[in-house]
């Protein structure tokens, strides 16, 4: 080969190459993740995410790629940026911050594997056939989220025997507000315990939500379990101090925010388990045959501190009952 024709074949593969690794990189999956919060609150669910992902062999940036869309806990945004991401061909649709996100995912795409996380029933809800055989596109992790307020409203009872008037915070944009609500009052109505529901769908209403529950003078709250609501946790834990209200939450980063107590699923494992299905779907497994999984680790948490400065004394049982006491 003359040295000119050899230099035009080096100058041409030398050329070739950032192609070749654009290309290389465009083939890797991506996955579209999609929440119905803010990214800061749920940044430990997304190191979640990221470890079952990397349990199942796969890791962003490295050998797959993962698109994330906030809603910033305005819901009516879901569908337009699952509609995008749908467009995008994403290989794994993965739905979390709750039923909102799963719902536009659904609607979004029949073909595309879903993964969901989810606080409610998703069978009673119509979103699988069954837990054991989800069928169609979607599978997914059952967080229990919402079906606990009971065990919540019973910690907030045994914190303040006697109590005569618990507020509920609820946000009523979640597509399930109506039966959320049914649940905890007929809880209440159970042990014959007087609630108010206080609503709140956007910061100014949160504002509002607490200066109700001062002028009704409550005994306590209890905060449910909601993306919005979970978003917003400074804030809440914030008011409950400035009206010194006792409140229980959902989630443990609530009580190490400065909040009272909380109990719930523990969200970080949760997300985990979501991230390991997604790595089976991309593997080839099909999601219609991976039986939902149901969280089974949960998180009581209390704040001693936080009880000193609301002047209660939390009882010696469910100190002992605590997986953590923040001092």
């Amino acid at each position: 080969m003359r040295r000119r024709d050899f230099i035009k074949v080096i100058a041409g593969s030398a050329a070739a190459w950032p192609f070749t690794a654009r290309a290389q990189q465009l083939a890797l999956p991506v996955i579209g993740f999609l929440n119905s919060a803010s990214p800061q609150p749920w940044e430990n669910y997304v190191a979640g995410f990221r470890a079952g992902l990397k349990e199942a062999g796969y890791v962003d940036g490295q050998n797959v790629t993962i698109e994330f869309r906030w809603a910033e806990g305005h819901y009516d945004r879901l569908p337009r940026m699952a509609a995008d991401l749908v467009r995008r061909k994403v290989n794994v649709l993965v739905a979390t911050g709750g039923l909102p996100s799963v719902v536009a995912a659904k609607a979004a795409t029949s073909t595309i594997p879903i993964v969901f996380t989810t606080g409610s029933d998703p069978v009673r809800l119509g979103v699988v056939a069954s837990l054991s055989r989800p069928g169609a596109n979607l599978t997914g992790v059952s967080l229990f989220s919402t079906v606990l307020d009971a065990k919540r409203l019973d910690l907030v009872r045994r914190l303040i025997p006697g109590v005569q008037l618990i507020a509920v915070l609820f946000n009523p944009n979640r597509p399930d507000h109506a039966s959320h609500v049914k649940e905890i009052q007929e809880a209440a109505r159970t042990v014959d315990q007087q609630i108010h529901i206080l609503l709140a769908s956007d910061e100014a209403a949160i504002d509002a939500a607490f200066a109700s529950a001062a002028q009704l003078h409550t005994g306590a709250m209890l905060v449910g379990g909601d993306p919005f609501l979970n978003s917003e946790r400074d804030k809440i834990v914030r008011l409950a101090a400035q009206y010194s209200i006792p409140a229980v939450y959902e989630q443990r980063e609530h009580a190490v925010a400065g909040g009272l107590m909380s109990y719930g699923t523990n969200l970080t494992d949760g997300y985990r388990q979501a991230g390991t299905y997604v790595g089976r779907i991309l593997k080839g497994e099909k999601p219609g045959d991976l039986p939902i999984v149901q969280s089974t680790k949960f998180e009581f948490v209390i704040n001693l501190k936080t009880s000193k400065a609301l002047g209660l004394t939390i009882p010696q049982g469910l100190v002992n009952a605590a997986d953590e006491v923040i001092e």
